[in-house]
């Protein structure tokens, strides 16, 4: 079995597709200009996984101040507030660190019923919306 380890020139190319195209070079990338740290978003009341993302000081410091779901958008080089376009919306109901202080968990409301921008499209309404089939190494539709 062979799976492509390059990663994808544009997000169409990996939400539209059932080829494994995972992006091992995503931290490198970040990492030397971008200082931020991922935070797992789970939904408060299901405890499902809703997306990962990334987080900086300022992002940080305003999902605490706003009590709101905002990240360090990497491949914008901005600020994130999440569902500012689409007003998918999370409430921060609380945040969790790892004991190294080097991840976090959001566990959120989310405001609206939808969550994932791919809902748009009505693929799905969860950033984990495909799981790998581990004979074929291809995606396939696991909601």
């Amino acid at each position: 079995m062979s799976m492509k380890l390059d990663p994808p020139f544009d997000s169409q190319s990996i939400e539209g597709t059932s080829v494994l195209r995972l992006d091992f070079a995503k931290l490198k990338k970040i990492s030397e200009n971008n200082p931020v740290i991922p935070v797992a978003v789970q939904n408060a009341l299901t405890q499902e996984v809703i997306l990962i993302a990334y987080t900086n000081k300022l992002a940080f410091e305003e999902t605490v101040r706003q009590r709101k779901a905002i990240f360090w958008s990497t491949s914008r080089n901005k600020l994130w507030f999440k569902g500012e376009e689409s007003g998918n919306t999370f409430t921060i109901q609380s945040v969790h660190v790892n004991c190294e202080q080097n991840s976090l968990v959001y566990k959120v409301l989310p405001d609206k019923g939808d969550i994932c921008h791919t809902s748009i499209n009505e693929v799905a309404n969860n950033c984990f919306y495909r799981k790998i089939d581990l004979d074929t190494l291809e995606l396939v539709m696991s909601y």
